[in-house]
């Protein structure tokens, strides 16, 4: 994998990913996966791994099985069998929600340190994989303690979102804040806490961007917000001007029973960022509330229901109340 070049500007987002988020030890063993468009940034990643002495695997999909996948290649799971941690830089395909769930269900079995790099691209790697993970986990830690604590987490915004979310005290709160451990895998670059939501009611005005690999096909919503109407935690109005995104997202959020649930709320907290950029897995860090419908990730929160899908909806600039006390304004936290 280092045989293949690579920009240094990588390197600052790489080191942060290796040392700081996942803090790997050169006694480990790690499983690396990527992509042929993914490529440079995991060279620079393995280029990291090199530095500390760590012993790896590394493996390209495109030279194991056809894209998009319809499973996990068995050489990929069988590795992480024998990993401490992974590393997982892919741009996402339509149809492989699957296939990463099967590579998550290890990482949940085997409580393996996991960086989730769904859609990375050069651009988060110079700016969100640059942020001070610590100052972000100190942050989190706190909105962590506001939420477990709050009955009610309200959201709104100038576009038009009034949401309103009672909290189930059965559900727990997850902390991914970009330090990786052995309870819950996580997102990088990182930076939220979320939740299984009891009931969700209000309307979403989807200012920023859709999830999964709609993100890639709309990319910013600013110019065409879609608007989403929910009533007891399921979706039952989606309307925009861009006639194919709301088809398409109805359609997605009608793939199986639950595809239409709240399965997640949650609380951006990656103060490194400073706009949308129009992809999922940075913009959903952004300070705000990010939903998704879908796979409510039952075994971190206690959510005892299921879905096959999973799609996170970003908007922008929030006001946030815990309850009765304002924690964000138009975007900035108050805490």
């Amino acid at each position: 994998m280092t045989e293949f070049a690579f920009d240094p500007e990588l390197t600052p987002g790489a080191r942060n990913a290796v040392q700081v988020c996942l803090r790997i030890q050169p006694s480990e063993k790690v499983t690396v996966i990527t992509d042929e468009a993914c490529r440079e940034i995991a060279a620079s990643i393995a280029h990291e791994l090199d530095v500390l002495g760590v012993r790896y695997r590394a493996f390209v999909l495109e030279e194991i099985a056809p894209r998009p996948l319809a499973e996990m290649p068995q050489a990929i799971l069988e590795d992480m069998e024998t990993s401490e941690v992974s590393i997982f830089a892919v741009q996402a395909q339509q149809g492989e929600l699957k296939t990463r769930m099967q590579m998550t269900d290890v990482v949940n079995r085997r409580k393996m340190r996991h960086a989730h790099m769904v859609n990375i691209e050069k651009r988060i790697m110079l700016e969100g994989m640059r942020a001070d993970f610590l100052k972000v986990d100190e942050l989190s830690v706190k909105v962590w303690e506001i939420a477990t604590a709050a009955n009610t987490i309200r959201a709104r915004t100038e576009a038009g979102t009034d949401v309103v979310a009672d909290l189930n005290k059965n559900y727990k709160w997850i902390k991914t804040s970009g330090i990786i451990s052995v309870n819950k895998w996580g997102n990088l670059p990182g930076g939220e806490v979320f939740t299984t939501p009891g009931e969700v009611n209000g309307t979403f005005v989807i200012d920023g961007v859709v999830g999964d690999y709609l993100c890639a096909k709309y990319g910013d919503l600013r110019s065409a917000p879609l608007t989403i109407r929910v009533e007891k935690n399921r979706v039952v109005a989606a309307e925009s001007s861009n006639k194919d995104l709301q088809d398409e997202f109805w359609r997605y959020t009608h793939t199986d029973e639950n595809s239409d649930r709240v399965g997640e709320f949650a609380i951006g907290t990656n103060i490194g960022l400073s706009g949308v950029i129009g992809n999922i897995l940075q913009d959903e860090k952004l300070p705000g509330v990010h939903m998704a419908f879908g796979n409510p990730y039952g075994a971190h929160t206690g959510a005892d229901w299921w879905s096959g899908t999973h799609i996170d909806v970003v908007g922008r600039e929030f006001d946030i109340w815990a309850d009765d006390r304002q924690i964000m304004s138009k975007g900035k936290f108050l805490i």
